[in-house]
């Protein structure tokens, strides 16, 4: 016997295509999660802070550098950054770290002289380059020069590695004494104080161009994922070895240098990087190629000899300078000298296995990556740019204009 199963079946089209519109409008207003996205789904209201601490659970171990970026500029881009760092678009960059900036400015009425010959007194790690007749603020002049034959009558003589005369005549010209070492100290002699600390009487800084500054500074938008840092230190002392052993155990690394060595002996980074190389035809210097090295890598290990206030060398700097993020062990102010957000401070970490498992997951995370950038691409220094303009680089007219104030050779004798 047939059965008539016509009802039966108009039934059953009508409760799928109602069932299909209940699952379409849920899917539209109530906002089903994609099959995409994430398994561990982020809060809406979760601060940026915290997703920079927790980077993504989907691991995207990205190469291209521009790449990340463009990522970072559709899920965050400048304006959250900024508003991130309001108080320093606001009320601009401050810091007692920092001579330049904090308040210490002179008038123009302060200046004695209208020009200032500084002659540098024996052998020196002031670079040759720096040799020049600068013309400085408020119209004064200042020539700073290594040779007595263009100055044979300096307002100030500037030591470094060799101790001031004893005692200074009125109508001598005023002694500087500079010491750019961890353990600044004063010869005892001089009339003007130079160092690398905001309290002393001339501020210099390592943040300058003028070290090196004809190497290649080819910066390659590649990075490495199977070796994620990079470290060169050819002065092996065994608590900065210790420390670079213990965390770099943790992280796929190349290390140049005499210390640690893992590439095959030093020079090694122009055999992997033939495009950094200043001039194939002449013998390759360690500073030609090292930010075009340096580059390569998205992380840059820089670790100070000594941990002291104020005491950032070349190392963090260099790398800052090379595009890559530097994992730094040294000063503890050193958040008053560097951009907002652009370098990871070792000693935040609990332990070196904490600060390896951040690295990791970081270099998997292209956007919590490009947020150490976004500084440079968003304009925002912060205190980095008055960390420049205190560097060696701008050091001759700042100490013209000291000598100046003082009177120079007329400036009165102790």
């Amino acid at each position: 016997m047939l059965l008539n199963l016509k009802p039966f079946n108009s039934f059953a089209i009508t409760m799928m295509i109602g069932l299909s519109l209940l699952i379409l409008f849920c899917y539209i207003f109530l906002d089903f999660p994609s099959a995409t996205t994430s398994t561990i789904p982020i809060s809406r209201s979760q601060s940026l802070s915290q997703l920079q601490l927790h980077p993504r659970s989907d691991p995207d171990p990205f190469q291209h550098l521009l790449g990340a970026f463009r990522r970072w500029d559709s899920q965050v881009g400048c304006f959250n950054f900024r508003e991130k760092h309001v108080s320093l678009v606001e009320k601009g960059s401050n810091s007692s770290s920092l001579q330049v900036g904090n308040g210490r400015e002179y008038q123009c009425s302060d200046l004695k002289m209208n020009h200032v010959g500084i002659l540098i007194k024996g052998w020196t790690w002031i670079p040759d380059n720096l040799d020049n007749l600068y013309t400085c603020g408020c119209g004064l002049t200042c020539l700073w020069t290594k040779s007595s034959v263009l100055l044979d009558k300096p307002d100030a003589l500037f030591f470094e590695t060799t101790t001031p005369p004893s005692r200074r005549r009125s109508g001598e010209p005023l002694r500087v004494y500079m010491d750019l070492e961890a353990g600044r100290k004063r010869s005892g002699f001089e009339d003007i104080f130079i160092s690398y600390h905001a309290k002393d009487d001339v501020q210099s800084t390592y943040a300058g161009g003028l070290y090196h500054n004809n190497r290649n500074y080819y910066l390659s938008p590649f990075k490495n994922n199977d070796t994620l840092v990079y470290w060169s230190s050819s002065r092996c002392l065994p608590q900065r070895n210790q420390l670079a052993k213990s965390i770099l155990g943790l992280l796929s690394h190349h290390s140049f240098g005499k210390c640690l060595n893992n590439v095959g002996g030093l020079d090694m980074a122009l055999s992997l990087y033939p495009q950094c190389a200043k001039d194939p035809n002449a013998s390759p210097h360690w500073w030609d190629h090292l930010h075009c090295a340096m580059s390569h890598y998205k992380f840059v290990l820089a670790i100070e000899n000594t941990y002291t206030d104020s005491y950032i060398t070349e190392k963090l700097f260099y790398a800052l300078d090379s595009g890559a993020v530097p994992i730094y062990f040294g000063a503890p102010n050193v958040r008053d000298f560097v951009p907002p957000h652009s370098i990871i401070d070792g000693a935040k970490f609990k332990s070196m296995e904490e600060l390896a498992t951040y690295v990791k997951a970081l270099a998997d995370d292209p956007i919590a990556y490009a947020e150490y950038h976004a500084w440079r691409r968003c304009g925002l220094l912060g205190n980095y740019g008055n960390t420049r303009a205190a560097s060696l680089d701008t050091l001759p007219c700042r100490l013209c204009e000291a000598v100046s104030r003082r009177g120079g050779r007329d400036a009165q004798a102790f």
